[in-house]
């Protein structure tokens, strides 16, 4: 497995409070821990760095080659939940840092698999045979109103509480991800990760274009450049996974 990444800051951000972190778990398994963070001064990038390091650092010790699927999940499920302890305790005793948080999208990709965890509006897809999916659903106020039928994703699209999530790590006592697994994938798949500094930008035939546009390392640079020739509104940060 093969797996790149790449994180920008932007045109109009002062810093970039996006991190993410690429790791080898295995001759066959690779991780990626992509997270977008949120709080006033520098919290956003504290909470964002603090939440990669515990969660790479808690993967990458934990996994072990045989892991099933379950093993996984609650491995991934107990690195979240490590790193949204820390963040809220920062927080908690720090009034200067209270209610910073993070997204948070992570994903270990083997040859037929993908696991992934996710919670707020970082992204996952699954690029194959031309196609894209979005893998993830976004925690966010918009992404509620669609599931209940008060609006649709036109309406979405504009609404003004576009940008607020409903969930992130760090901000509650306890952490409340998704957590997704899709076997069986086909020959050439590619796996992404994106904050929404692309995703919230670019159309998903846009990023699938970019996303498969050569090698890894040049399809990862056509993201970003993608999302920079949109305005580059946004931190803008993506990881890129497949086969060797």
């Amino acid at each position: 497995m093969n797996i790149v990444c790449r994180t920008d800051k932007g045109f109009v951000r002062t810093e970039n409070q996006d991190r993410v972190v690429t790791s080898v778990l295995s001759d066959d398994a690779v991780l990626a821990v992509l997270c977008d963070g949120m709080g006033g001064e520098n919290a956003g990038s504290e909470a964002s760095e603090t939440a990669v390091t515990v969660i790479s650092e808690r993967i990458c010790a934990g996994y072990r080659s045989d892991f099933n699927e379950n093993n996984i999940r609650n491995l991934m499920i107990s690195a979240v939940s490590a790193a949204n302890t820390v963040i809220y305790g920062k927080s908690s005793e720090d009034f200067t840092k209270n209610g910073m948080g993070t997204t948070c999208v992570a994903a270990i990709v083997k040859p037929s698999s993908v696991y992934i965890i996710n919670i707020g509006d970082s992204r996952a897809y699954l690029l194959e045979n031309g196609n894209i999916t979005q893998l993830t659903d976004d925690h966010t106020i918009v992404n509620m109103l669609i599931s209940k039928g008060e609006i649709n994703r036109e309406e979405a699209e504009n609404h003004p509480q576009k940008n607020m999530i409903t969930k992130a790590v760090g901000v509650a006592p306890e952490a409340e991800p998704d957590y997704f697994e899709k076997n069986e994938l086909p020959i050439g798949f590619r796996i992404l990760l994106c904050s929404d500094g692309l995703s919230s930008y670019c159309t998903e035939e846009e990023i699938n274009s970019a996303a498969v546009s050569g090698e890894l390392d040049s399809s990862a640079d056509a993201l970003i450049e993608l999302a920079r020739s949109k305005g580059g509104r946004d931190n803008i940060t993506v990881a890129l996974a497949a086969e060797n």
